[in-house]
Parts: structure tokens; sequence; C-alpha cells
């Protein structure tokens, strides 16, 4: 990976691991060769989201090329995916593009995968505008599927929110400080 750095994507793996935990989002899990160079899977995902399926597959590049995988999204009733793998250009683009003509609406988390270069990072995003894929970010989706502060899960959200942008942690350590002040003062 050269668009991102390692230490940032994983975090944005957790991430968006941890939201779909939190909010009972299904997770399908796959690669196309987990005992080659394209595997294991980033523990983070399993650890995080312990709900987690994994689909094994045979060797095919395109997840949606294997019938199990594609039974398996179906199976979900969900009409959104939300996709992130190890290339964008590829472990993303194959199945995002498959899934799309498929019907799908398709976000794909870009700091939640990787390319080896800028240019195919760029090339990859202009493919996913003409066809239709929404490019994200994982702070967008925890702020997408959020959407409220009015609801029972927002402290957890919130906290979700300090990883995504650890300087937002700073603003609600300054809001709880001030908080924790004005009790003090009546």
């Amino acid at each position: 990976m050269k668009d991102i750095g390692i230490a940032e994507l994983r975090a944005n793996v957790a991430l968006i691991a941890k939201i779909a935990t939190l909010l009972k989002i299904p997770v399908i899990t796959t690669a196309s060769e987990p005992n080659g160079p394209n595997g294991p899977l980033m523990p983070e995902i399993h650890q995080f989201a312990p709900h987690a399926v994994y689909v094994p597959r045979k060797g095919e590049v395109n997840a949606w090329d294997n019938e199990d995988f594609v039974k398996t999204v179906r199976a979900t009733g969900r009409k959104t995916l939300i996709m992130a793998g190890v290339w964008t250009s590829v472990c993303v683009m194959f199945p995002a593009l498959d899934a799309k003509a498929a019907g799908f609406k398709v976000y794909a988390v870009i700091d939640a995968s990787g390319d080896p270069s800028e240019l195919a990072s760029r090339t990859t995003l202009a493919r996913f505008a003409q066809a239709g894929i929404i490019p994200t970010s994982a702070n967008a989706v925890l702020s997408e599927i959020h959407r409220t502060w009015n609801r029972p899960e927002a402290p957890e959200l919130a906290k979700l929110y300090a990883l995504a942008t650890p300087h937002y942690a700073a603003v609600m350590e300054s809001y709880q400080k001030a908080q924790d002040v004005a009790k003090q003062a009546k």
C-alpha cells in the first residue's frame, strides 16, 4: 500500500468492524487465496466483529465470481453494501462493479482499503464515479450510519469518532471538562 499508511488503514478497518458490531450490521469476509499472499485477513476484523461470516473462495480474484459469496450477501436481505479490501483497484472494485450491476447500492471505503500507487487509487476513484459506486471514508460511514445523537448508542458512537479522528477526542475531552467545571460551580 502506498496511498495510505498501514497503521491508519488498520485503525479504519477496526473502526468499520466496531460500527458493524455496535449497530448489528452484517459483516462478510473473504479472501481469494487465504493461505497465500492474499491472506490471512487482518485479525482486527473478526476481533471487533466476531459475528462476521467468513466465506472461503477457490482462488477467484473477484469475490462476486464466487457463488457462495453472492448467496451470503443476498441472504442478508440488505440492498446497500459497504465494501473494503486489500487493493481498492481490485479487491473492492471488481465485486463493487458486479454488485452495482446486480442492483445493489455500493459504498467503497477508500481509507479502509489501499492501493500500490496513488495513480491506481485515482484511476479507481474515476471508475467508481463512472459506475455510480460511492467512494467514502470510515469516518463518513460512521457519520452516515449514526444519523442522530438522539439514540441509545450515542455514547458508544462518540467513542468511535475519537478513534476515527483523534482530534475529535480532544473536543470531547474539552466538552466533558467544561461540563465537570459547570457542575462543580453549582
